[in-house]
């Protein structure tokens, strides 16, 4: 079987002859393809030589296809339909009309990020859906597969194949939560901090959090009183219980203030929490996609900032006055 260098291969000799074989005319495929009769000549010229058959031959009735011509057309039609779908940039995304259903997965650890975000989309996409789904093991891989448009996930994780990630949120430092009249609060520091039990939370992810990685650093073995499966119950745990828990401020929302909790710093160093927005790389210049991706990570940005300003000039005021 005698094979062509496809490198070789000027695509636009094929669309020139598929219109060709449309119109079975040089003078009207020249106009339908806005081009000189000679030019269309010259294409269907090169097309022979480099397949080996004359493919279009002048005959009393006009141009006529040889049988090679016929079999050639019915398999490069739908090719080109298909070229054409794919180089074709996506239809306009209006959120005022969308009628579209987006799937996030977001772990619960942002309390006020759903409201925010369903508020923001429905303000200006009324007919939009969101299902918002918790994260598990699988998840980065239906991002991967597009089954899930938009993942809020560890940055320090790997990724799958095909999925696409963005910083958001900026550094997440870990502060140490407690009820108020606690009494690790008096003598606050390494030791009261290993002496009381703490809450962990587990959301599927097999890699260790930070905070975990810090006491293996540190070579410390906290007690663990708690592990749950929610942020949700963090901040109503802490306030009925001794327990201690080390966690971004994002977690606890309006938890710190309805609840009555005190916030401290770890009397040991934990890096930062980073997290990214995690999407499939087939979604990438999608309209809708990137519309999503804007609100979602405006939203938690906002709330990442602000759960650290309160915490952060909390402690600072604290500072001051224990110095005053």
């Amino acid at each position: 079987m005698n094979e062509i260098d496809l490198s070789r291969l000027d695509l636009n000799l094929l669309v020139t002859f598929e219109v060709l074989m449309t119109e079975g005319n040089v003078t009207h495929a020249a106009t339908r393809l806005g081009r000189t009769q000679s030019a269309i000549s010259h294409a269907l010229a090169r097309l022979r030589e480099q397949v080996g058959d004359p493919l279009l031959v002048k005959t009393a009735r006009g141009m006529s296809p040889t049988p090679f011509a016929q079999k050639l057309v019915e398999e490069v039609r739908p090719i080109l339909r298909t070229i054409q779908r794919i180089v074709t940039p996506p239809d306009p995304f209006h959120p005022a009309t969308s009628k579209r259903h987006f799937r996030l997965a977001v772990p619960d650890f942002v309390p006020a990020l759903l409201p925010k975000v369903i508020g923001a989309i429905h303000w200006t996409a009324p007919d939009v859906t969101v299902e918002w789904l918790a994260p598990n093991n699988q998840t980065l891989q239906s991002v991967a597969e597009g089954e899930i448009d938009l993942a809020i996930v560890n940055s320090a994780g790997p990724v799958p194949e095909g999925v696409h990630r963005q910083a958001a949120g900026g550094d997440q430092i870990a502060v140490t939560f407690m009820r108020k009249g606690h009494p690790a609060i008096a003598n606050w520091g390494r030791a009261a901090w290993l002496e009381w039990p703490h809450i962990v939370v587990h959301l599927g992810e097999r890699m260790k959090g930070h905070v975990e990685s810090a006491t293996d650093r540190h070579r410390l073995q906290r007690k663990v009183g708690a592990s749950l499966s929610h942020f949700s119950q963090v901040s109503a745990l802490l306030a009925q219980s001794d327990f201690l828990a080390t966690m971004t401020p994002l977690v606890m929302g309006d938890g710190i203030a309805r609840y009555e909790l005190c916030a401290l710093m770890p009397p040991i160093d934990i890096e930062p929490a980073r997290f990214s927005l995690a999407w499939s790389f087939r979604l990438s210049t999608d309209p809708g996609n990137q519309w999503l991706r804007t609100i979602v990570k405006t939203q938690f940005d906002f709330l990442s900032a602000q759960a650290q300003a309160v915490v952060v000039g909390d402690h600072q005021r604290k500072r001051q006055k224990s110095k005053s």
